[in-house]
């Protein structure tokens, strides 16, 4: 069943929260051993969250628009009292002493939490293979990566743990893994989803949105968690756009753009499904054309260069003396350096490294700030872009799920998001959705990409893409 299908049983006494609760911890019981996932699954708690929803459909009320839904939770968002580990050494121990803001959304919507989901340490890489706690597997072939970084909450929803998934996206760690496990993962407008209670990586980039099965139920979670925050200071200061009534509208007339610089190195099966998503469309009413977005083939360099320098300035708080891990030494400095040694990974490291070198003083504004003003490049280019489109077309990711180890070069690896990055440096919405499978029956994704704020036309595009979809 879908996560609407679901809410609207629990509504009307089909079934019961509970239920639906205890066939997904089975399922979860079954089979992560062999996929890891969940770093932590919350069962207790998520059967305390689904009593309650049934007592509130008993005493006639409306639990609300994900009434006793499993929902997964990227284990680098802040759960009260619950362990948030970022998939680091540096955060054992740790108890949030409060709920991110997606959290109490989920909980206010009737959503209930299963476990907090595996991911590359603290957001950073392509394949969940950068975990302290040892990497997640591919639902469709366990010898493959699932993406990253949020390759836990990924495949989670694929291998059929919960209908509903949150994760992070700083430079394609929500659609990328979706895109490699055949699911639906969306990055909304930078601003539209709070990241209160996010644990930053790169502040100007992060943002949280829905993994699902289907485009409506990654609408339907959207509509939950999206909307102004006073708690964060990027927040959108509006209400956020309506979008699931959209996925049932027409495509008639839009105009649809493929962007070609973005298919440059891609496998051949992926972008054969992406031409095929594109005849698709045409035939379904929209005006399909080859775009052009010409800095976007400058967004790896400008992105390895404003995310680490982000990550070296967020990730300096992680020093061993507030909380977390810490390694005694001689003196605070020794203790810094142990600490910091022992609990970030080598990735983390690198990352952290690469940005302190690039904002130091004689390299800033050779690095840091010409990476800004390419960024601004970027953003231009899609905002010609949409002057004569009302959304964008490429794959999501250039390959289909890769076995694990085969991208060890940090270089390789870092081009898993060539497609992706674009957009969070331009901070436009995103939505990645399955359409077919490569020759060895692995998925492909195709993404689609709109204006800022164009959330509405995102899905109903999507919607279309689904439709269509082998």
């Amino acid at each position: 069943m879908t996560a609407t299908e679901i809410a609207d049983a629990v509504r009307a006494g089909t079934t019961t929260a509970r239920q639906v609760v205890e066939e997904h911890l089975a399922a979860i019981a079954a089979r992560d051993p062999e996929l890891h996932a969940f770093n932590l699954v919350t069962g207790d708690e998520a059967r305390a969250a689904a009593d309650a929803v049934d007592l509130a459909v008993a005493n006639g009320q409306d639990p609300g628009p994900l009434a006793g839904v499993p929902v997964a939770l990227k284990d680098n968002m802040c759960t009260r009292g619950i362990p948030t580990t970022c998939g680091s050494k540096i955060l054992d121990g740790w108890l949030p002493p409060y709920d991110a803001t997606v959290v109490q959304r989920i909980a206010a919507a009737g959503g209930v939490i299963v476990g907090k989901t595996n991911l590359d340490e603290f957001a950073m890489g392509s394949s969940t293979e950068n975990s302290a706690f040892g990497p997640t597997r591919n639902p469709h072939d366990i010898t493959r990566v699932p993406g990253g970084s949020s390759g836990g909450s990924a495949a989670s929803v694929a291998a059929g743990f919960a209908p509903l998934a949150i994760g992070s996206d700083t430079g394609g760690s929500i659609r990328q893994p979706a895109s490699l496990c055949g699911v639906v993962g969306m990055k909304p407008t930078y601003g539209l989803v709070s990241r209160y209670g996010l644990v930053a990586f790169a502040s100007s980039l992060d943002q949280i949105g829905p993994f699902s099965t289907t485009v409506e139920d990654a609408a339907t979670l959207l509509e939950v968690i999206a909307g102004h925050d006073s708690r964060d200071s990027t927040s959108l200061a509006q209400p956020a756009p309506p979008v699931r009534q959209e996925v049932t509208k027409g495509i008639e007339g839009l105009r649809v753009g493929v962007v070609r610089e973005l298919l440059t190195g891609c496998e051949p099966d992926v972008a054969a499904r992406l031409h095929e998503a594109a005849d698709a469309l045409s035939a379904a009413g929209a005006k399909v054309d080859d775009a052009t977005v010409p800095a976007a083939v400058y967004g790896v360099s400008a992105y390895y260069l404003i995310a680490p320098a982000e990550a070296s300035s967020n990730l300096a708080r992680y020093d061993g003396v507030r909380y977390g891990l810490r390694v005694d030494g001689a003196d605070i400095t020794a203790m810094y350096g142990a600490t910091r040694a022992a609990g970030f990974g080598a990735e983390v490291k690198r990352r952290i490294m690469l940005g302190t070198y690039a904002l130091s003083a004689g390299y800033y504004d050779a690095y840091y700030g010409q990476a800004q003003r390419t960024r601004t490049l970027i953003i231009r280019d899609f905002d010609a872009a949409y002057e004569n489109f009302d959304v964008l077309l490429s794959p999501t990711s250039p390959t289909t799920a890769f076995e694990f180890g085969a991208k060890a070069d940090p270089l390789t690896m870092y081009l898993s998001d060539v497609c992706t990055i674009p957009c969070n440096l331009s901070g436009q919405p995103a939505i990645s959705v399955p359409f077919g499978t490569d020759g060895a029956g692995l998925p492909v994704g195709v993404q689609v990409m709109a204006p800022a704020l164009g959330e509405q036309v995102l899905f109903r595009v999507a919607a279309a893409v689904q439709r269509a979809a082998p």
